[in-house]
């Protein structure tokens, strides 16, 4: 199926507002040559996972989901490979797991691949843009950075990624937990007078509408999924709405407290 027929890409760019929202890695690829900014959003778990140890002092190398190269990468950068949740061991202490990382022993590099989040970071580094890692524990701090930044204006556009999951096929699974967060950081924007396009505008009204945003996160289809398998303390930790003031922002490939 063509989702994008051959000219007409820029029906989709929402050129014409300074805050643009889009889902998944090629909603990411499709919006990041407009924007000035990327805020990648990925709660359940890596943008919440990067949130919580770039605040412990930690940088965080994206690389994209089962990369071939990555344990050479971590070799080259001196640095830590992250693992799957269930391959967390004494000898590998820092998984996937934002609960596991939040009393992981201190390193100062981590290269931390995810099916989602660390995937669309990982393109998008490469482009000229700002990149941001969000999530609702620092929604409100990284509304302000990018204010304060100037980013959301006609001059520096932002764009918001919601990273969504994926189903069995492999297809988007639009997830609930990443439009909340996406619509907690827009809120802050539209708030400051930024112009959203109209898909931004509508993850905005989601949020409100859905009023108790942790009840929402606890509910949702991805943390059930956490819980039956036994990391019920991963939602704990995503659903500590708005607790840091860490901005990860990637500087020289990594996510660091900014």
């Amino acid at each position: 199926m063509t989702v994008v027929e051959l000219g007409q890409s820029a029906a989709f760019g929402q050129s014409d507002a300074d805050v643009r929202f889009e889902w998944g890695p090629v909603g990411a690829a499709h919006l990041a040559g407009g924007g000035a900014c990327v805020v990648v959003i990925d709660v359940l778990s890596f943008t919440t996972a990067v949130t919580v140890v770039t605040g412990r002092g930690m940088a965080v190398y994206p690389r994209r989901w089962e990369d071939p190269g990555a344990q050479e990468f971590a070799a080259e950068h001196d640095s830590r490979l992250v693992v799957r949740r269930r391959e967390l061991s004494a000898e590998n202490p820092w998984s996937l797991s934002p609960a596991v990382l939040r009393t992981a022993p201190v390193t100062p590099r981590l290269v931390m691949p995810s099916p989602n989040g660390s995937t669309i970071a990982a393109a998008v580094v490469s482009t000229d843009n700002t990149v941001v890692a969000a999530s609702l524990r620092n929604a409100a701090a990284v509304g302000r950075w990018l204010v304060a930044g100037g980013y959301g204006t006609s001059t520096h556009p932002a764009v918001i990624i919601a990273a969504g999951e994926r189903w069995r096929d492999g297809s988007l699974r639009p997830a609930l937990e990443d439009g909340l967060g996406a619509g907690a950081v827009l809120g802050h924007l539209r708030a400051a007078g930024c112009g959203l396009s109209a898909e931004a505008q509508a993850m905005v009204a989601m949020v409100e509408a859905t009023g108790d945003v942790v009840a929402a996160l606890r509910s949702c289809g991805s943390a059930r999924q956490l819980v039956n398998a036994g990391y019920g303390a991963d939602v704990d930790v995503a659903a500590e709405l708005d607790c840091e003031e860490t901005v990860p922002v990637v500087h020289e490939g990594a996510f660091r407290a900014s």
